[in-house]
């Protein structure tokens, strides 16, 4: 099985260019990103190139964080704002030869609007994505941490998939919201196989290292390459302490499914 190290939470005390040496140097088999924007491609491409490392995700830029944004894809006030961002991560991804990138919805109050809104951004960096021979993510986070937030459920982003009938566009399984908002881990995983794009972890409920907490990753990621998934487990957590401290799991995985 092969770890992909998710910069937006780990090695997050270095330079982004500096981070991808770092996870080269503990073992990581790819990278992937929150909003890697202040680098600029050149330079994340040389880190890369000499880390021989590839980018699998990153994120469209969230918004006002300060002011409580966390996507802008949902939200039908802000869809010039919204189509900006996914064109500049659609442009930073084809500029770096990142696999996909995760269009972020937002919070909203749920209904048709902001629906139709989401939709139609969708195709949107569908549109875009495909010119480059990228990926488009769509994830549901938990409303526990992100109050509000327009995709919370993998029914919901199973319809998406379907009536968009993209085939560039997958769903982006973090497990960690998934077990939050609505367990039954496995099942979930069997069923949606084909329509996942990446799988992510970490415990739950503390989001730390994936070592711990009530979901038994060892049997999870068994479960997984018992369905021949071939993609990359990204570790999307918040270490508890520093991020190499805490990368003993890594080993253990290995040697476990070795």
């Amino acid at each position: 099985m092969r770890f992909s190290a998710n910069l937006g939470f780990l090695y997050t005390e270095l330079p982004l260019t500096d981070a991808v040496h770092a996870a080269k140097t503990d073992g990581f088999d790819a990278l992937e990103c929150h909003f890697p924007y202040d680098t600029s491609p050149e330079a994340l491409n040389a880190a890369l190139h000499d880390a021989n490392l590839r980018m699998l995700a990153l994120n469209t830029w969230p918004g006002d964080r300060d002011a409580g944004d966390f996507g802008l894809a949902a939200l039908p006030d802000r869809k010039h704002e919204a189509r900006d961002a996914i064109a500049r991560a659609v442009d930073y991804a084809a500029a770096t030869t990142t696999k996909a990138v995760h269009v972020m919805a937002g919070r909203t109050d749920g209904g048709t609007n902001a629906e139709d809104c989401f939709r139609e951004n969708l195709g949107y960096a569908c549109e875009l994505a495909v010119a480059h021979d990228l990926e488009v993510l769509i994830e549901p986070i938990n409303t526990y941490d992100v109050p509000h937030y327009h995709l919370s459920v993998t029914d919901h982003a199973e319809r998406i998939l379907d009536d968009l009938g993209r085939s560039e566009l997958k769903i982006m399984f973090d497990c960690y919201h998934v077990q939050i908002m609505q367990g039954n881990l496995a099942t979930t995983l069997t069923r949606l196989l084909p329509k996942i794009g990446h799988v992510q972890i970490a415990a739950v409920p503390d989001r730390g290292e994936p070592d711990s907490g009530e979901v038994n990753y060892p049997w999870l990621i068994s479960h997984l390459e018992s369905l021949s998934y071939d993609g990359y487990i990204g570790a999307e957590y918040r270490p508890r302490a520093g991020t190499r401290d805490g990368l003993g799991w890594i080993s253990q995985m290995r040697l476990r499914h070795s």
